[in-house]
């Protein structure tokens, strides 16, 4: 596979969508071991707003993708202006302004796209690999797509590539101290935690990839 098209990128965000409304208890779960318990109710009014978005919205063989990211990145704000919704708003704007004209996407276009994901969350966030937060399964993501893109492997590679590497970084966070946010509030009651942004990441390429 070298080319993504604006069906295969609609069908991608809507079942993204679904697997943020689908992951509500879970995240909140994970959130009031380490926080205040509220990620996953942020998360589900993010991926119902998605969902929304989606079914009002075209997006077919043609049409700008880049744009059609963007105004799903703005109503997934206004659905969920809470950090993680901020966060997640600010990755899908920042990837639509990567892609903005496109009406297919290659795999150097894919990896320019998910570099621009992971320096606005962490400009937003003000968050850096080894913070434990969702960069730190972003992170090595971006890295590892854009590493096997130059390797010349072929997008479906690729993705797989990224997809272990941010696994990886879920797991390497796992017994690190947060330090962003209110979970830094709790100290090292975080140790040995799963981070609710990394698992987020994860499920978020997985419901990417799964097709």
């Amino acid at each position: 596979m070298n080319t993504i098209t604006a069906v295969h990128v609609r069908e991608a965000l809507q079942r993204v969508g679904n697997r943020m409304i689908a992951l509500r208890d879970r995240l909140n779960e994970l959130d009031a071991a380490m926080g205040d318990g509220d990620t996953g109710i942020s998360v589900s009014k993010g991926g119902a707003a998605l969902a929304e978005f989606i079914s009002t919205n075209s997006l077919n063989d043609g049409d700008d993708i880049g744009k059609y990211l963007a105004n799903a990145g703005m109503a997934l704000n206004r659905a969920a202006p809470s950090t993680m919704g901020t966060l997640l708003a600010t990755a899908l704007m920042r990837i639509g302004k990567e892609a903005k004209g496109a009406t297919t996407l290659d795999a150097n276009l894919v990896a320019r796209m998910i570099a621009a994901a992971d320096a606005g969350i962490q400009e937003r966030g003000k968050a850096k690999p080894g913070d434990k937060t969702i960069v730190d399964a972003l992170h090595p993501a971006a890295e590892a797509f854009a590493a096997a893109v130059g390797r010349g492997e072929d997008l479906r590679h690729a993705a797989q590539a990224m997809l272990e590497a941010a696994r990886q970084g879920r797991d390497a966070a796992t017994p690190l101290r947060s330090n962003v946010g209110r979970a830094s509030w709790v100290g090292d009651r975080t140790v040995g935690k799963p981070d609710p942004g990394a698992v987020l990441c994860v499920e978020i390429l997985e419901a990417i990839l799964s097709t």
